[in-house]
This record gives C-alpha cells, structure tokens and sequence, in this order.
C-alpha cells in the first residue's frame, strides 16, 4: 500500500473512553485522495474516510467507507515508528 503520513495523533478519550489514534494521510493507489484513519487499541478497530468528503458532509457507507483492514497494518506500522521517534510505547 503507498501512503504518505500527513500527521499522527493520539486521543486519550475523556477520562473513561477508550483511546484511539488519528491518522491524516495521503493515499497514492488507485483510489487516491487525502483521507482520515481512527484506529483504536484493538486489533480490527480501525475506520477509514475520504478528507473530502467529509467535509462535504459525506459520512454514508458504500460513499465515504474504505477497507480498513486493508489500511490498518501499514497505519498501525506508521504509528509504532511515531511513537519510538518521540520516545513513546505505543499498544
């Protein structure tokens, strides 16, 4: 998969929630175009949406929804190199 992160970062979630990890990347396959990744602690957790379409209000499935088991591994790869960069241990 070719990506190129934009910028990362980390969610605690309130006080109770679960946190989560945001992904602003640039996807340069077939389907290219800026998107947004939430990817929370578990395996499989992991939502990705058009930028764009976002911002136009898009949020429908079929219209704004992409594969994310097909995102999550290089995404999650990304976040670990991050999170050693800063000095962090990342779940």
């Amino acid at each position: 998969m070719n990506l190129t992160i934009i910028d990362i970062a980390r969610h605690r979630n309130g006080i109770c929630g679960a946190p989560f990890t945001v992904v602003l990347f640039q996807d340069l396959g077939p389907e290219g175009s800026r998107k947004v990744a939430v990817l929370f602690e578990d395996d499989g957790h992991c939502a990705v949406f058009d930028l764009q379409k976002l911002a136009q209000g898009d949020i429908v499935f079929g219209s704004n929804s992409w594969r994310g088991d097909h995102y999550e591994q290089p995404l999650r790869e990304a976040i670990r190199i991050a999170s050693t960069r800063a000095g962090r241990t990342e779940p």
